[in-house]
């Protein structure tokens, strides 16, 4: 995770010989700054995954381009938003592909399902190489049987919980018409309802759970961590770790380290 937050989401997920950024939520500058830092090159990115066309998911886009010489697959919806957001995105070279299928990225195999969010056409992805599988569940409102079937048995699940109920409602910076497109079904998810998800997703093979996108202001890691610990159940052998926004987060061989 380079890095997940309100203010930009971006991940890469490193294959045996390929690698894919997933978003493209942050600047080029710091997007740049943290692939050196995780010891990855520009030239080394195989592919962008765009789940949704919202800005702090698709915003760094154009400028990163002219650096990123790799294809962009998202859905026709979302390449429409995101070309008609800033016409620089005209020039990518994009990949289309459509909410339930399934394609490859050199080595990798990637399967887009829908998601409920309030975006043209959002997807998460599941990702798999050999025998690892890795779900990639961002910016969804509510949970449905659909998401649930998607993630199950994969070794690493990274997931949503932006925000803790009670903090959300003693919020004073934010008013009441953004507090309920927040709630909403096409929201995001709560600190609750990512715990939720991420145990009846849970199988032998989860060995990682992730949490990102969590609000500055209505959301503490080490509270999320510990709601979606106590839904898993305090034998878990399942890490649960936060990603933040202001350095890049490692999950190497699904051995987390900060």
């Amino acid at each position: 995770m380079l890095g997940s937050g309100s203010s930009g989401n971006t991940a890469v997920l490193r294959g045996t010989d390929t690698t894919i950024m997933i978003d493209a939520g942050l600047g080029p500058r710091k997007t740049l700054a943290r692939l050196a830092a995780v010891g990855l090159e520009p030239n080394q990115i195989h592919a962008i995954l765009l789940t949704h066309e919202h800005g702090d998911h698709a915003g760094g886009l154009p400028a990163l381009l002219k650096t990123l010489r790799c294809p962009v697959y998202a859905t026709r919806l979302t390449a429409e938003e995101v070309r008609n957001q800033d016409p620089r995105n005209e020039a990518a070279e994009w990949k289309l592909f459509r909410s339930g299928s399934t394609f490859t990225v050199g080595s990798l195999e990637v399967t887009a399902f829908s998601v409920p969010h309030d975006a043209a056409d959002p997807v998460g992805f599941t990702i798999r190489s050999a025998e690892v599988a890795v779900a990639v569940l961002t910016d969804l409102g509510h949970v449905n049987n659909s998401v649930v079937h998607h993630v199950t048995g994969v070794n690493c699940l990274f997931i949503e919980a932006n925000h803790d109920e009670d903090l959300l409602s003693r919020d004073t910076r934010r008013p009441f018409s953004i507090k309920q497109r927040i709630r909403s079904p096409h929201g995001h998810l709560s600190n609750s309802s990512a715990a939720d998800l991420a145990s009846r997703a849970a199988t032998a093979a989860l060995r990682r759970v992730v949490l990102g996108h969590l609000s500055r202001d209505c959301n503490e890691p080490a509270l999320a961590v510990s709601v979606v610990r106590a839904a898993l159940g305090v034998s878990s052998e399942i890490e649960v770790v936060a990603a933040g926004e202001d350095a890049p987060l490692h999950v190497r061989g699904f051995a987390v380290a900060l």
